[in-house]
């Protein structure tokens, strides 16, 4: 078994479902192939039959692009979701120390806390596992971060997705970019950078019409 780091040795003899008494040349290799991929984790899988009597499955995980704070249905809370970089809805992050939490591979928490946090996002954001994000919101915070080609890609902390007009990216020296919709961003990026490079003490920064930028320093 390689390439699985979400997903515990539990969860891949689970979705793999071999029959005990089933032999090597018997094995439904396409059968498990499929069973594997419909797990969201499962970007794409193979499965060998090695002789003579070991089956080998070679999975490609998704990663974790971001952690979205979705609003609960009575919209009291909150609840913390693993969101892929295709905007697959991963999974629900329990609390590390719950009993779902101690069945979640350690590899969830570690690549939760380094990904940068989406947030604000409207009452009646859905998210279910294994399904694409219809969010536009959403998307449009993970379209601006994962379209970013310069050091700011690396400084983004936390994404406000109000909505896509409004989205603000927060750095991790706390300098707040009012970014907008996830268009010209190469020219955001460039006049961003410029301004930030002419005023060490700026704190917020709006580039949402991007030849027409305003900014706020100490």
């Amino acid at each position: 078994m390689s390439g699985v780091e979400h997903l515990t040795t539990e969860d891949m003899t689970a979705m793999a479902n071999v029959p005990a008494n089933t032999t090597l040349l018997r094995v439904d290799a396409a059968g498990i192939r499929e069973r594997l991929l419909k797990n969201a984790w499962v970007a794409d899988a193979e499965v060998k039959r090695v002789f003579p009597n070991t089956l080998e499955l070679a999975v490609t995980e998704r990663t974790i692009a971001a952690v979205v704070a979705v609003p609960t249905e009575d919209a009291k809370s909150v609840k913390r979701w693993a969101i892929a970089s295709d905007h697959m809805w991963l999974m629900p992050i329990p609390d590390q120390d719950s009993e779902a939490g101690k069945r979640t591979s350690p590899k969830v928490y570690e690549d939760a806390a380094a990904v940068l946090s989406i947030t604000d996002v409207p009452y009646g954001t859905k998210a279910e596992i294994g399904t694409y994000c219809s969010d536009d919101n959403v998307s449009n915070a993970l379209d601006i971060v994962s379209g970013m080609t310069t050091e700011l890609a690396g400084r983004v902390t936390k994404v406000s997705a109000t909505d896509a007009e409004g989205t603000t990216l927060t750095l991790d020296d706390n300098v707040e970019i009012a970014f907008g919709k996830a268009e010209n961003i190469r020219d955001k990026e460039r006049v961003v950078l410029k301004i930030m490079e002419e005023n060490p003490t700026v704190v917020y920064i709006n580039v949402r019409v991007v030849d027409r930028p305003t900014w706020r320093a100490l």
